[in-house]
Parts: structure tokens; sequence; C-alpha cells
């Protein structure tokens, strides 16, 4: 396997303190190339591609240093570790591009805040971070996992920014169809007025005419007082129809109306409102069956659908799923609503379940198990069993020497939970304990064979059993 492209230049004068911060890099899944401020041009002169200058204690003057290595990477952020604050002999343009981390040296997860941070203003001197990528990062912020079928969502949301067509948005159930809404709205030129949803499957047939067009007083027994309609309170924005398949033929004769002529009548009035608002619409539903059955109007399809948006099933885009659990975490977090984390064996599992209620079953677990094991870390023997059982009959494969068979693993970097309230120190030293126990089980206990395994020196392995407190009598 070819090694991982060094990314961040490590310079420092401190032998001892440049060993320590590289040895914690490397354990992060970092590359560093290491300097010291007499040398660093000639080492970085052999390098490219670097993206992060993180500068220790140095004997050289340390404006002069900073001119000289901003000049030298006009691309890289750079870091001050053994700074409190920026000095102010830097220019402008270099101030930018600098941040003080005086604590990222102490822990992992200080290290691994001040890394985020200087790659997002990596990307941003790289070019990617211009307006019009802001834009995107914005608007699709929501749609989180880097599978080929959620990117091609994104390109196509992005694609849609300066649109008005009227999109219907199809998948099933928990896939996250209203996100897609919420994303076109946010890069619409709209995004400044309302976003008003509404669920037409969960509104009674009878009341969602009043719901969407409103009702003057004494239209109906129990209509005290006059209401404004989504309609109303969408003008200007967005109105997203959710569940359109369920709402009723004679609705639908007057949805269509109002998108053919712009205008409504309250129920129980007689005065045209004129309506500007973009109609997105979802469904779980086979518009096109439902119109053969004669249940839904084609006249009104064609208005709806103007543009297609199908959202894939979870369980086409599983890998997405390390992703979608950090979020969902994040979110929990956020909410004060608690937090949990999942192993790799845990992981292994869910990437085995078939999700039939997709994201949203996903985020039901997440918050369940949030509230089973509080600030735990859950195994795959603390989740359900249904999930368990498909878990053991297709674990995921991890390369191993000729002969044996594979792993069940994932990757520890693909997977990592957010970092908040995160002991990062102990949920990898679970994870390695996890690794090292499946390796040692699938070999019999044979600690040379699970070496081998882990393409690891026995010496190295038996040091961290000895850590771990695993046995072995061989």
């Amino acid at each position: 396997m070819a090694a991982a492209k060094p990314s961040i230049l490590l310079i420092s004068d401190d032998a001892a303190i440049r060993h320590e911060l590289a040895v914690k890099l490397e354990f992060l899944g970092e590359t560093p190339v290491c300097a010291e401020s007499g040398n660093w041009r000639q080492v970085a002169g052999k390098r490219g591609g670097l993206e992060i200058v993180l500068l220790g204690s140095c004997s050289r003057d340390e404006g002069e240093l900073l001119r000289d290595i901003g000049g030298f990477f006009p691309k890289a952020a750079m870091v001050l570790l053994a700074a409190e604050e920026i000095p102010d002999i830097v220019g402008a343009g270099l101030r930018a591009r600098l941040c003080a981390a005086p604590d990222a040296p102490a822990n992992y997860r200080n290290l691994l805040d001040t890394l985020h941070k200087a790659r997002l203003c990596h990307e941003y001197l790289a070019g990617t971070a211009d307006a019009d990528i802001s834009r995107e990062l914005a608007a699709v912020r929501g749609l989180i996992g880097a599978s080929p079928a959620i990117q091609r969502i994104r390109e196509i949301v992005t694609r849609l920014a300066d649109s008005e067509v009227n999109v219907l948005i199809t998948g099933e159930s928990g896939t996250g169809k209203e996100i897609v809404a919420r994303s076109l709205h946010r890069i619409s030129g709209r995004e400044d007025k309302p976003f008003v949803p509404v669920n037409c499957g969960a509104i009674p047939g009878e009341l969602l005419e009043s719901e969407l067009f409103g009702h003057e007083r004494g239209a109906f027994t129990g209509a005290v007082a006059s209401t404004t309609g989504r309609f109303e309170r969408a003008h200007g924005g967005t109105l997203f129809l959710d569940e359109i398949g369920d709402m009723p033929r004679n609705m639908q004769v007057k949805l269509l109306r109002v998108l053919e002529t712009g205008t409504f009548e309250k129920v129980g009035g007689n005065r045209s409102i004129s309506t500007d608002v973009r109609i997105l619409t979802a469904t779980h539903k086979n518009l096109e069956d439902m119109i053969a059955a004669g249940d839904f109007r084609e006249d009104l399809y064609y208005r709806i659908n103007v543009f297609p948006v199908e959202m894939p099933p979870l369980r086409e885009r599983i890998e997405d799923l390390p992703d979608l659990l950090n979020e969902l975490i994040r979110n929990l977090e956020a909410a004060g609503r608690g937090s949990v984390r999942f192993n790799s064996a845990a992981i292994a599992a869910l990437c085995a379940w078939s999700w039939p209620g997709n994201v949203r079953e996903l985020a039901n677990l997440v918050e369940r198990m949030a509230i089973l094991h509080p600030h735990g870390i859950v195994g795959s023997e603390q989740l359900p069993e249904k999930i368990r059982q498909a878990g053991a009959g297709r674990p995921p494969p991890l390369q191993s020497g000729p002969g044996q068979d594979p792993l069940p693993a994932v990757d520890a970097s693909a997977n990592m939970p957010s970092i908040h309230g995160l002991d990062l120190k102990e949920y990898l030293a679970n994870l390695e304990r996890d690794f090292i126990e499946r390796a040692l089980c699938d070999s019999g206990g044979v600690v040379k064979h699970a070496a081998e395994r882990l393409r690891m020196r026995r010496t190295t392995l038996v040091e961290k059993m000895r850590r771990h407190k695993l046995g072995s009598s061989r």
C-alpha cells in the first residue's frame, strides 16, 4: 500500500517537542514532515501539496520566519503552537492565514480541532471556497456522505441554484426528501423568504383546503375568525408539499388552478388573491401508477414534475453510514439530548443492515442508544437483535495475508464520531482492543498469526496486549 502523501510541515527547534507532536500526528493518521527553523526550506523543497504548517518554538526571528514560510507556501494555513495570540508584526494578508493554538499539542481533541480549522483555511486559500463554492456548501450541508449517489444529488441541487422550476422529489420514506427541498430553497433567490412545509398526508382531506388557502370567518362551523393559509405565508418564498401522493383528487384540481393562474381564493371567500411561490413536492408513492389507477391527475403530475430528483435509499449508499452517524451524534449533542459512540464491530453490523426505514430509522436508533447507553461506546452486542444477526451474516472484509479469512472491520478515520465531548484516546484504545481481540480469536490465540493479520511486529502486538490486559498462551 502506498504511503499517504504528506500534507503537514512541522517546524520546531525543540527536538523533544517535535518528536512528541509528530507521534501524535501519526497517531491521528497524518504523515507530517519535520524540520527545524534553519533547514525547513531544504526539507520542504522536496515536498509538494503541503496544506498546513505547524510552527513551534524557534530561535529565528518570528516575523521574518513567518514571512518566509508564507511566501514559500502561498496556499498553506499556518498554526502558531507556542503563541497565545497572533503577533502584530505580520501584515493583514498573512494574518488571515494564521491562527494561534497554544493548547493544540496538549491533547488530541484540541489538535484535531486545530487541524480541522487549518484545513478549512487551506481550502479557502486554494480557491475551493470562493463565493460560488461557499454557496454550494451552504446549500448541501444537510446532504451528508461521499457516495456517488449522494454526490449526484448535491450536483443536481447546485445546478438548480438559479432555477425557478417546480421539482418533484421522490424516494422511500425516511431518505431525506425534505432536506433536498430545504437545500433547494437555501440556494435559490428566495432564500431570505419563508420556507413553508406541508405534509399532505398528515392533514385530513376536508381540512387541507383551509390549511393551504386559509378561510374567512363563518366559512364553516367553528370558523370564528379569518385565517391565513400556507400559500399566503409562503408568499415570495417556497411552499413544500410533502407526500403529495396523499392529496385528495378534489384538492388536486384546486392546486392545479393555482399553478396555472397564480391566484386562489380563501374558503368561504370571493376575493382572488395573487401568490408568488415556488412549488416543491415530494412523495414516496409511484405517481405514474396512481395516474393509471385514476388516483392522481396527469395534468398536475406534469406541472409539478418539471425536474425530478430521486433520493437513493440508505442501503444503496451504505458507505455514507459512518458520516451520517457522525452528523446524527453531533445533532444529538447540540440539542442537549445526550451522546453515544459506536465501536468498529457495531458499525460493521450497522453497515450490513438493509435499513428499510432509511436515515430516519438510523436517527431513531442513535437516539435510542444514547438513552440506553448515555455517553457510552456501543458494541455489536448492544444493537437490536435483527441488526446483530445481519452483521453476523455479512461482515465487511479487511485485507489480510494469503489464505486467511478477512477480518470484519471499518476504517477508523472514516468512522470517527463527533469530537465534541469525545475522549479520543479512550475511543481509539477501545477500537484498537476490538481489532486485537478479533485477530486473536480468528488466529486461534496464536500471537504470531494475529500479528501477521494486523500487519505489525509480534513484539508490538504483545506490548499492546499487555496494555489492554489481553492474555494469550502462544
